[in-house]
């Protein structure tokens, strides 16, 4: 496959050179595959939550120690992303597209067969790996496949992928645990996996490499007023978003009262808002990123401190976690559309860092929220993390008045 200009041997057409062309049909085909791609990594990444009991009872371990398949890929994202941008230089993204989509299939299948939990961990280590390595060359192929007066679009719509894998992969491991057993569940997402592959291989066009593929290019974004504002308001913002939604079943077990069906019904409710946010923002953007950011993170702000005085109240709680999912799918991929308007020119670096960043204060998240939970009270742990978001809305209004990105495209 050519890393090159032109067209490749398969038929398949490079995107578009000039930012202003119309895109055609196969362009948008291209992004509706990446965004199933990123469907399919997002379910991946979160089924075992529902599957961790039966998992652990599975292989004999205890139910902290089988956590770890779930804390795993994210730290292993973290360390992959970096890693793999500077070793990717000459590779062409579609050929690596679907490289990753094999690497999942592999993974899912060793879990499917695995007798052993060293083994499965071994799989979601390399799952998450590759998990890193997909966000940094998936979400600036968006753009380049549409030109850059359709890449916001572009980039929300894999943000709905995004979203759609999260309303999926926690109910649906529930369910296809409970039906079909833990084993038999991966072998399922096995299956989509290859699916979205060879749909992948269909219509994706050759991708060369943007040729910014350096520890300088990395240097270069962070040097960068916006970007600097921009990773520091989104690690602000998935601080306070993971120290809540780590513990929201507990919280509306708990506090709420509701049961654990109407709780997997809610999970699928605030993955639609999800994917309706991630379609709003858009629109939203072209009026200017860094201010949508912080108005949505304001919101989001007094959703999570509101569920703890209206929480009690089944319907509002319901109304109040729909409401967190459309916002939270506005600021999600807000954050990749800041970093990615913070240095057009390098969009694999941005992204990069933007992975890194994202996925260590996700784990930041969990952690001050288990601190939390130790020392004090559930509610205790969504004030704090109101709060936090709240220092996200503030970092970026702050970015809005000192180093705005212009109109959004």
């Amino acid at each position: 496959m050519s890393t090159t200009g032109g067209t490749p041997a398969t038929g398949i057409i490079e995107p578009p050179a000039a930012s202003s062309a119309k895109p055609s049909r196969r362009a948008w085909a291209g992004v509706g595959a990446l965004a199933l791609g990123a469907f399919i990594m997002v379910m991946t990444e979160t089924l075992p939550v529902g599957l961790l009991p039966d998992i652990a009872g599975g292989l004999h371990v205890s139910l902290g120690l089988a956590g770890l398949i779930v804390l795993v890929p994210g730290l292993s994202a973290a360390v992959a992303a970096p890693l793999f941008f500077l070793g990717s230089g000459r590779f062409n993204r579609r050929t690596l597209v679907l490289a990753f989509g094999l690497t999942v299939l592999v993974s899912n299948l060793v879990a499917a067969v695995s007798p052993d939990f060293a083994l499965v961990l071994f799989a979601r280590l390399v799952f998450g790996a590759t998990l890193g390595a997909f966000w940094v060359v998936v979400l600036p192929i968006g753009p380049r496949l549409v030109g850059a007066a359709a890449g916001t679009r572009a980039i929300t719509i894999i943000a709905a992928g995004i979203s759609g894998g999260t309303v999926v992969g926690l109910p649906a491991g529930q369910f296809l645990g409970n039906l079909v057993g833990w084993h038999l569940t991966f072998a399922i997402a096995a299956a989509a996996t290859l699916l979205s592959v060879v749909l992948q291989a269909l219509v994706l066009p050759s991708v060369s490499p943007d040729g910014h593929t350096h520890v300088r290019d990395l240097v270069a974004v962070v040097t960068r007023p916006a970007a600097r504002f921009g990773m520091a308001a989104g690690a602000v913002v998935y601080i306070g978003q993971f120290t809540a939604w780590t513990y929201i079943t507990p919280f509306l077990m708990d506090h709420t009262h509701l049961s654990s069906g109407v709780i997997s019904l809610l999970y699928v409710i605030y993955g639609g808002g999800g994917i309706a946010g991630s379609i709003i923002a858009g629109s939203l953007f072209k009026r200017g990123v860094i201010g949508s950011f912080a108005g949505a993170a304001t919101v989001l702000a007094a959703l999570i401190v509101g569920l703890v005085f209206a929480g009690t109240l089944p319907w509002l709680a319901g109304l109040l976690l729909v409401l967190w999912g459309l916002f939270w799918g506005i600021l999600n991929p807000g954050t990749v559309v800041w970093m990615l308007g913070a240095a057009p020119e390098t969009p694999e670096a941005a992204a990069t860092l933007n992975v890194t960043n994202l996925q260590i204060a996700l784990a930041v998240g969990s952690g001050l929220g288990a601190i939390l939970v130790s020392s004090a009270t559930l509610p205790t742990v969504f004030v704090t993390a109101g709060f936090v978001v709240l220092a996200a809305a503030a970092l970026a209004a702050m970015a809005a008045r000192l180093v705005p990105l212009g109109q959004g495209k």
